[in-house]
This record gives structure tokens, C-alpha cells and sequence, in this order.
């Protein structure tokens, strides 16, 4: 068995302000064809299972380029293109092959694209013909559109979010692809609309008995994998919302009828299915007034995950403003005053403008002043079996608040973000992390509670706030009704 496969993806928010050129994917992640590390990658798991199957069945697998940017605006055409077309080149020179998996995310944009994911498997789907299986592991904030559909063989996503377990669903592809290659399975897709776009968080109910169930539908009755496509609610796109995927082997009649099943028990959650931020104020005033700690706050507005700068100062401001003491807040995005610190050097103080440096929704620099703790240059963090790049950072007092500054733009997913930088956590009475929900795995375990703010910034769950142009505008909460 020949196996090809590859990686290319990020998640675009097209009201973000930051452009996605070719220095964000190779800040975030690059690997050349045959260059991918030996550990897995979030957004690789297709290349890391094929790894292991390979060993055991005695298969070949060509490794094509693999990138990945942090989430920001649309990725530049000629970006776009070039990583595209070099993939495309790395699948020709492999040539024949057996099966194609590929890591992507679905919810990739590019100027004249609004679909990069189903071009580029129409493009893959082209070149290896219509009998060869075509694979794709999605992240569930995905747009899942009728392109993806018609060109793949298989499309799975994580089930979890926070995404831990995209080795699982690495393997889970590869497994229904190679069963497909060699006639064992039939794979047919079938997707249900939900007519929505939600929040889903899975560590808790009502999704997490909801992904349960679905987990033990699978390998049952003809019924290959089900994946629910959250969506990604901050890309304009048309096929942006909800929908429920499932595949069956050969019986596509059942598998659209489960799917129907399953999604409209998603859409009966809906508004439901994940904790509902909180102003500022009213997060802040909970907290402090709380005999436990320590507690988490989630800055759901500023996540890099998803396309915010993680610069925004207004939680900061309101920590400072109200004289918190005993806090902890990671990671605020800022190589310019990253650079300062490495050079002034640990244990020096000195004033820095810090934050506030994208727009309007990042909020006004803070004029600081500040004992540098601790400097580490190529600071990582871990995401479940992965590490992400945080880039050169600065542990940073400020009255009384740690503060990790980094050059690399990312969200908090480990804590090892502040205690590799000597920041400790246990005597916090307050825990600052901008992330949506990947925090929640490492995070949740230490808190005594997990309040999620809605602060202002890029990723405002005030949808409404936002100028649609493309999505469909009677999906709901932008104004229409689950059916």
C-alpha cells in the first residue's frame, strides 16, 4: 500500500484584522515534504497514524508538505497558492498511490477562496482519479461544504473540544481509508444542515453525553464514523453553520436518516451546549468575592485560536483598575516589549507600553511599570500529546500580576505557559487565560472554577455585532430559526 499524505490549514476569521502571509505559516508550523518531526502535530494526525500503520502493515508513506498557521484573516492568494501547488507537485512525484490522507482544517479562507479545503480535494481527487481514497481529519470548526463532500472518500473530525484527541482521529481516517482501498468498506458520506451556528463544548453535558452516544453508534450496524461540524462562527462564508456527518458503509439511506437524527438532537441543544460568558464586570465581581481559589477566567474574546491578536488589554486594565493582587495572566502577545525585556535582562525593572497594538479591538496600550522574573527564548507549551510554539517570552510583574509576554501569537493550552517561566499557580487567587475553551483540558483540573469572561474583542459571542455579507442570514442567532 502507497499512502500520500499531507497537511495545509489554518482558521480564518475574516473580520480579523491580521493577515495570514507566508511568515504566519512558517511561524506556526512548516515542515517540507519528508521534514515533519517525529512527534505528532495538532493538525497532522493523518501523517502520524499512516507513521504507525505503516510499521505495522508494512506499507510506504510519502510525506508531502505540512503547514499550518495560527488563526487570523484570510490567507493571501498567492500564499494560498503556493502552498497548494507544492502539495499537488509532492502528490504527482508520489505517484501511483493507494490512498491520500491529508490533515486540513476546513475553515481555511484565502482571497478568492472561500473554500480552500474543497479546492484543494478537488484538485488532490483530479490527479489520483475517482477510485483512489481521498481522506480528510477536520477540526470541528469547520465549514463543511458540498465540495468537501463530493471529493473526499472520508471526513473525520475531532470529536473533543478542546481538541485532544486528534491522534485518535487520525487513525480512525486512516483506518476507514485503507478499508476502502482495499474494498473491505464503502464508505458514503451524508451531512444533516442544522440550520445553526453554536458553541459545543464536550467536557460537559449536555455534548458530553452527546459524544458518547455517537462514539458507541460507531462500528455498529453498518455505521463507519460521525462527526459533528460545530462550525466556526466568525467566517463569512456561505456554507457557514452546523451539520452532522455521518458514514456509512454502502448504505447511504441510513446514514442520511442518523444524520437527520443526530442533528436535530443538536439543534435541540442549542444555546445549551457550552458555558455562557459573562461581562467583565460581572466575572470579575464573582470572582473576587469567592472564598475559593484558584479560580480561572477565560478571556473568550482575545483567543489567538481563533483569530484574535491575544493583545487586548481590557481584563488587564480592569485587574489594574481595581488593585487585584495575586494573579496570574498568559499570554499577551507583544515582541516588541518582549525584546525590551531580554534586554534590559531578568531581574531588572522598567517601563514598558504593553499591548493594545493591532486596533480598536484590542484595546489601548498600558503603560507599566515592570520587574522582569524570568526570560526563556523558544517557549513552548503542551496541547495533549502536541507542543505549541509560544516563541521568546517574558515573565513580567506588574503590582502584583504576573504576566507572560510572547512573540509567537497563541492561545493558552498548557499550563506549563506560566510554570515554564517560574510563574506559580497555586497561590493565584485569579488565573487570566486567553483562550476560548483549549485551556480547559489542562486548566480545569487546578481551578476551583472556570468562569468564562465575554470581554470586547475579535471574537465577540455578540454575533450579531458582526457585518455578514456571505452567510446565509436565517441560520440562527444571525436571525433565523432551527426547523
Amino acid at each position: 500500500m502507497r499512502v500520500f499524505t499531507a497537511t495545509l490549514g489554518t482558521e480564518t476569521n475574516t473580520f480579523s484584522p491580521i493577515p495570514t502571509g507566508m511568515s504566519v505559516f512558517k511561524d506556526t508550523f512548516y515542515a517540507p515534504a519528508g521534514q515533519h518531526p517525529d512527534r505528532p502535530m495538532l493538525f497532522t494526525g493523518p501523517l502520524w497514524a499512516a507513521r504507525q500503520r505503516a510499521k505495522e502493515r508494512n506499507w510506504v508513506v510519502i510525506e508531502g508538505l505540512c503547514a499550518f498557521a495560527q488563526p487570523a484573516g484570510p490567507t493571501t492568494r498567492k500564499v494560498y497558492e503556493q502552498l497548494r501547488d507544492l502539495i499537488l507537485d509532492d502528490l504527482r512525484a508520489a505517484m501511483p498511490v493507494d490512498m491520500v490522507v491529508l490533515g486540513m482544517h476546513g475553515a481555511m479562507v484565502a482571497e478568492g477562496y472561500d473554500d480552500c479545503e474543497g479546492d484543494l480535494l478537488r484538485r488532490v481527487r483530479e490527479i489520483v482519479g475517482p477510485k483512489v481514497p481521498v481522506g480528510a481529519e477536520l477540526d470541528p470548526h469547520c465549514h463543511l461544504t458540498p465540495a468537501m463532500l463530493e471529493h473526499a472518500t472520508a471526513i473525520v473530525c475531532f470529536k473533543e473540544y478542546p481538541h485532544t484527541d486528534f491522534v485518535e482521529r487520525g487513525f480512525e481516517l486512516v483506518d476507514i481509508c485503507a478499508a476502502a482501498a482495499s474494498g473491505d468498506r464503502q464508505p458514503v458520506m451524508e451531512a444533516f444542515d442544522c440550520q445553526m451556528i453554536d458553541m459545543f463544548h464536550t467536557p460537559v453535558e449536555p455534548m458530553r453525553g452527546f459524544v458518547e452516544r455517537i462514539k458507541a453508534l460507531e462500528g455498529k450496524d453498518g455505521i463507519l464514523s460521525i462527526s459533528v461540524a460545530h462550525g466556526f462562527p466568525w467566517g463569512d462564508v456561505p456554507d457557514l453553520g452546523t451539520r452532522l456527518l455521518v458514514i456509512g458503509d454502502g448504505d447511504r439511506a441510513r446514514a442520511a436518516r442518523l444524520a437527520e437524527e443526530l442533528g436535530r438532537e443538536l439543534q435541540a441543544m442549542r444555546g445549551h451546549a457550552a458555558a455562557r460568558g459573562v461581562s467583565l464586570g460581572e466575572g470579575l465581581d464573582r470572582a473576587l468575592s469567592s472564598a475559593v481559589a484558584p479560580i480561572v477566567l477565560a478571556d473568550t474574546a482575545d483567543n489567538a485560536g481563533g483569530g484574535a491578536p491575544s493583545d487586548s488589554t481590557f481584563v488587564l486594565a480592569e485587574l489594574l483598575r481595581r488593585r487585584v493582587r495575586g494573579a496570574a495572566l498568559a499570554p499577551m502577545w507583544d515582541p516588541i516589549a518582549v525584546r525590551f525585556c531580554f534586554d534590559a535582562g531578568e531581574g531588572a525593572k522598567l517601563r514598558l507600553r504593553i499591548g493594545g497594538k493591532v486596533g480598536p479591538t484590542s484595546g489601548v496600550p498600558l503603560d507599566v511599570e515592570a520587574e522582569v522574573l524570568k526570560l526563556v527564548e523558544g517557549h513552548t507549551q503542551s496541547f495533549g500529546q502536541a507542543r505549541q510554539m509560544v516563541g521568546d517570552a517574558a515573565a513580567i510583574r506588574v503590582e502584583g500580576i504576573d504576566i507572560v509576554l510572547n512573540s509567537s501569537r497563541c492561545q493558552a493550552t498548557g499550563t506549563d505557559l506560566f510554570t515554564g517561566l517560574g510563574i506559580t499557580l497555586e497561590d493565584k487567587k485569579l488565573i487570566v487565560v486567553k483562550s476560548s475553551q483549549h485551556f480547559y483540558a489542562a486548566f480545569a483540573p487546578i481551578a476551583k472554577e472556570v468562569i468564562y469572561l465575554n470581554p470586547p474583542g475579535t471574537l465577540t459571542l455578540d454575533l450579531k455585532s458582526f457585518e455578514y455579507r456571505k452567510a446565509r442570514p436565517t441560520i440562527w442567532p444571525l436571525g433565523g430559526e432551527a426547523d
